[in-house]
């Protein structure tokens, strides 16, 4: 009888772990529909960061500054 009720509980503690979603879970299932919705709506994904790669070879006058700075603090 002992034994029955053990794996009873321990039977009920499985559904309940099974059963369980935290709130870190749902946000991602969230993220994940629609980000799939997305796709599905553009037809591919679509980023929002739209910033434009800067050549190092152009002439940059305030970099030149930071580097000098940066050169003079190391010396010193």
């Amino acid at each position: 009888m002992l034994m029955n009720d053990f794996l009873e509980t321990m039977k009920s503690r499985k559904k309940l772990k099974k059963l369980r979603i935290t709130e870190a879970d749902f946000m991602l299932a969230n993220r994940r529909a629609a980000r799939l919705e997305e796709i599905a709506e553009h037809g591919r994904p679509v980023s929002f960061r739209k910033a434009v790669h800067k050549s190092k070879k152009v002439y940059d006058r305030k970099r030149l500054k930071q580097m000098e700075r940066k050169l003079s603090d190391k010396s010193e």
